[in-house]
């Protein structure tokens, strides 16, 4: 949500989002997401539609 979005919230509402805000960036402090072992280099397949490795087809 952009700045000048948020001006227009009633002051409950902007103290409910930094306070969203603060937990979000607590949380990823507390527990870090672990590094994937042996995933795909490059672009999130998920996200550019790169369903393949190597001429090969892969699914979760």
């Amino acid at each position: 949500m952009s700045e000048t979005a948020r001006d227009d919230l009633p002051p409950a509402a902007r103290r409910a989002l930094a306070e969203a805000e603060e937990r979000r960036k607590k949380a990823e402090l507390e527990n870090p997401l672990p590094k994937e072992l042996g995933g795909r280099d490059g672009p999130e397949p998920v996200r550019y539609g790169d369903w393949e490795k190597k001429g090969i087809a892969i699914d979760f």
